[in-house]
């Protein structure tokens, strides 16, 4: 017979399970964590106690409630002195934020990419690397970074966070989170993932997914990726591959060429490139701003500018009527420059869902634009790199804390700028 859980081991699931909630859901009463977690008060006195000890938490009177009496302390998060590093390589910008415990943004930091050689893994980890310090440096003299996460767009080989591709950046097969880890000397694990599932882990946690346990998002910019929540945990696939429905052929024999080399897949018809050069603008200039503007144009009346949007609208309909036939989801999400494009053609991407998905399977199905805006891929990015503390956090404190009093002293790390590197 299996043994059934030790005591330790039910305690430390349980001052995890205290610790997320809070991370979560903010400002709690310990009558309320009580019945949220089917604990007996003594009993969340105690995790609470362990927590506030650690420094993951702290109880204080909660504002103005309305009611009369005395209020009870409610439990909240120690945003200032416990965070983790975000960074997000974009395709219009590399950007980095320090998010402390409860989702907070404490600081952030964010530049284009660099000329000369915009896209050489060293120079990039050196420019965040920096970003980094300059941030960590103004944070509180008693916090403490937990976790570091990077988003990246392209396909990223999990557990180990391999960059097996960026299209769109040129690279191939590179360890991006030894390169980042050298430079940042932090002691913590460096994550790196795919921007598309952390989108999903974001929305799902913090946005309009809250609440949603089967959910896509679908994340555009010069390409477009999918992050799957079923059952409310994210599909990764067998190496973590899972989502590249950017690359689902939907027109095989008339479609565009694609960056990965095949022809007419989801990105090539519904992607910046496609709406751009049907709407007659300049297909090297991409974005964000150039995708409204086309959206813009085409409130005004443009013709061009509204055809290419309804054309662009018929192949993202058809796109996800694919993901919709696939996964079953109660909510599908757009998000990066999907959300200006689906607002602009909602009626065209409406119709070919109705056309093209299962009608058991489109009965429920709800559309929905990002409510996180241009930060969900950095604050999925956040989630990722608490995952660890917010599962065992005594543990990971304790870990990190021996890892650091481990290392040998130095005067002053050596911190890389721009143009210095190896």
């Amino acid at each position: 017979m299996k043994a059934g859980p030790s005591q330790e081991e039910v305690r430390q699931h349980n001052l995890g399970a205290l610790l997320r909630h809070v991370h979560f859901d903010g400002p709690t009463s310990r009558a309320v964590l009580a019945t949220r977690l089917c604990l007996n008060r003594s009993t969340i006195l105690g995790l609470v106690g362990d927590l506030t000890a650690a420094g993951l938490v702290r109880e204080e009177l909660p504002q103005e409630t309305g009611r009369a009496g005395r209020p009870s302390l409610v439990v909240k998060p120690e945003s200032t002195r416990v965070h983790v590093l975000a960074v997000d390589l974009g395709v219009e910008r590399l950007a980095a934020a320090l998010i402390g415990l409860g989702g907070v943004f404490l600081d952030r930091r964010e530049c284009p990419w660099p000329d000369g050689h915009p896209h050489d893994p060293a120079r990039v980890a050196a420019i965040l690397a920096e970003f980094a310090h300059e941030m960590l440096a103004r944070a509180a003299a008693d916090s403490s970074c937990v976790g570091v996460a990077v988003a990246v767009r392209g396909i990223v080989r999990h557990p180990d966070g391999l960059v097996s591709l960026t299209p769109n950046m040129g690279w191939k097969g590179i360890d991006f989170a030894g390169a980042f880890a050298d430079r940042l000397r932090l002691d913590v694990p460096v994550l790196v993932a795919n921007e598309a599932n952390l989108g999903a882990l974001a929305e799902h946690r913090r946005g309009i997914g809250r609440g949603s346990q089967n959910l896509v998002y679908l994340h555009g910019e010069i390409g477009i990726g999918a992050g799957v929540i079923i059952d409310g945990e994210l599909l990764r696939g067998q190496r973590g591959y899972a989502g590249e429905v950017g690359h689902m052929t939907v027109n095989p024999h008339r479609g565009r060429q694609c960056g990965c080399g095949a022809r007419g897949c989801l990105e090539a018809e519904a992607g910046e490139r496609a709406l751009l050069e049907a709407a007659g603008r300049d297909g090297r200039v991409t974005g964000a701003d150039a995708v409204r503007s086309v959206v813009t144009a085409a409130d005004r009346g443009d013709v061009t500018a509204r055809d290419a949007l309804h054309r662009v609208g018929d192949w993202l309909g058809i796109g996800i009527a694919n993901v919709a036939n696939l996964f079953d989801p109660d909510l599908v999400i757009l998000g990066g420059t999907l959300r200006d494009v689906f607002l602009g053609s909602a009626a065209q991407v409406r119709s070919q869902i109705n056309t093209n998905a299962l009608a058991a399977v489109r009965e429920n199905l709800r559309l929905r634009v990002s409510e996180l805006g241009a930060d969900t891929v950095l604050i999925g990015a956040a989630e990722l790199a608490f995952s660890e503390v917010l599962s065992r956090p005594l543990e990971t404190l304790t870990r990190i804390s021996e890892q650091r009093q481990a290392r040998p002293m130095t005067l002053s790390p050596s911190v890389p700028g721009p143009t210095d590197v190896s």
